[in-house]
């Protein structure tokens, strides 16, 4: 066992957060899942595996996430999604960085390499991310952001970057993606809204075209044939989806109407 806290927040994640408990549950005996409600057994699966189940009311993706953290005992944390998995080559590296004592680096970018449903692996030039997913917390915490999922370090934080990737089952079908989407969307026009930014409405007429092209072209979903264009629509629907509300609301603040006196 590693001086390391593994934290993972959820929702109705049943049929996925068992694989991702079991990859890490032999690294840590601190493992901790934040649910924020589920009605699909989430609970039950994860404690069955040895997690340590704490409720906490959805507050968005940050501060569910900075909840997660004051959960912990270890100084270290690795975050973990619930359709996320650390394969054996990235769970070696994690063990031998700790191998020798306190690792070198305060905090650790880890690839996170999605996979879409009908594939084992990841494939060869799959599009990866690569946030701080391993970090001492006295050197960074999740920010406090509605939706932006990031670190923040404290400043002459060492940072370093393992050689492994996450494996990423994001999708579950075409639909349950674009439904997931929309959600987001929602909190992102809302996020816009508190943090006062103003989107220029001439994008409204662009952004779906472009997003597809950053989505298929530039994450390389072109590669994955006939699925990896229909996923890189999903993703131009939710940018378009993301401006469209925002516009929506700046509308309605202008006419003085609120959405329920729209009708």
């Amino acid at each position: 066992m590693l001086p390391v806290s593994v934290f993972i927040i959820a929702k109705n994640e049943a049929d996925r957060i068992g694989e991702t408990i079991r990859a890490v549950r032999d690294l840590t005996d601190d493992l901790i899942v934040v649910d924020s409600g589920s009605t699909d057994g989430t609970q039950a699966v994860a404690e069955e595996l040895g997690a340590r189940v704490i409720f906490n009311p959805w507050p968005g993706y940050g501060p569910q996430k900075r909840f997660a953290e004051e959960q912990c005992r270890y100084p270290w944390l690795l975050n973990l999604d619930a359709d996320e998995v650390v394969p054996p080559k990235l769970l070696a590296e994690i063990r031998a960085l700790f191998a020798k004592g306190e690792p070198p680096c305060q905090a650790y970018r880890i690839g996170i390499a999605e996979i879409f449903p009908g594939e084992a692996a990841p494939h060869p030039l799959a599009y990866t991310l690569t946030p701080v997913r391993l970090y001492r917390l006295d050197h960074g915490r999740y920010s406090p952001s509605l939706v932006h999922d990031r670190v923040d370090l404290e400043p002459g934080t060492k940072v370093g970057k393992l050689k492994g990737v996450i494996h990423h089952w994001s999708v579950r079908s075409l639909g349950d993606q674009l439904a997931k989407l929309n959600r987001y969307s929602d909190q992102q026009a809302v996020d816009l809204e508190i943090r006062g930014v103003s989107i220029p409405t001439w994008r409204v007429f662009f952004e779906l075209p472009a997003a597809f092209i950053k989505a298929y072209i530039g994450r390389r979903h072109a590669l994955r044939g006939t699925y990896g264009f229909l996923t890189a629509m999903n993703y131009a629907i939710s940018r378009h989806l993301r401006l469209a509300k925002h516009y929506e609301k700046r509308r309605l603040k202008v006419l003085g109407k609120s959405p329920s006196q729209t009708g």
